[in-house]
């Protein structure tokens, strides 16, 4: 039996960043999420987010790959919600997303500021951390 163990930090958020995931709705979205991916194998670690957007702590699986477990968390996501009407209008998530590896000793940081986002963006919004980071790293926002 293999023995796998790759940590990702997802974050993806609605289109057009619309403010969709008010406390209700996000903790119906979160939970429902949780529950999808238990029953696509998907190990969820950890999720939570901001009125926009979510963070989610995953270990891949042996048959994984970050593109199948973003589109499969995403797309199913986003037809229960409309579904469900969840939503007083169409929801969307963003095409683009988020995706870093974490050591395994940088777990309990990543926890920690996943947990703790509607905190954290109380002191900087998403967009202004995205515009840093790309800033940062250099790195072309298309």
């Amino acid at each position: 039996m293999a023995y796998v163990r790759i940590w990702v930090h997802l974050v993806f958020g609605t289109k057009s960043r619309v403010p969709f995931l008010t406390r209700d709705i996000k903790d119906k979205v979160i939970s429902h999420i949780i529950d999808n991916a238990r029953n696509k194998e998907i190990f969820i670690d950890c999720i939570n987010g901001s009125i926009d957007h979510l963070h989610c702590l995953i270990s891949l699986g042996t048959e994984q790959n970050i593109a199948k477990v973003i589109n499969l968390i995403k797309g199913e996501s986003s037809y229960w919600i409309n579904k469900n009407k969840i939503t007083s209008s169409k929801f969307e998530w963003a095409d683009e997303y988020y995706a870093v590896s974490v050591s395994e000793s940088q777990l309990i940081v990543v926890r920690k500021y996943i947990r703790t986002q509607e905190d954290h963006h109380k002191k900087k919004s998403f967009v202004d951390e995205h515009t840093e980071f790309i800033k940062k790293y250099k790195f072309n926002s298309k």
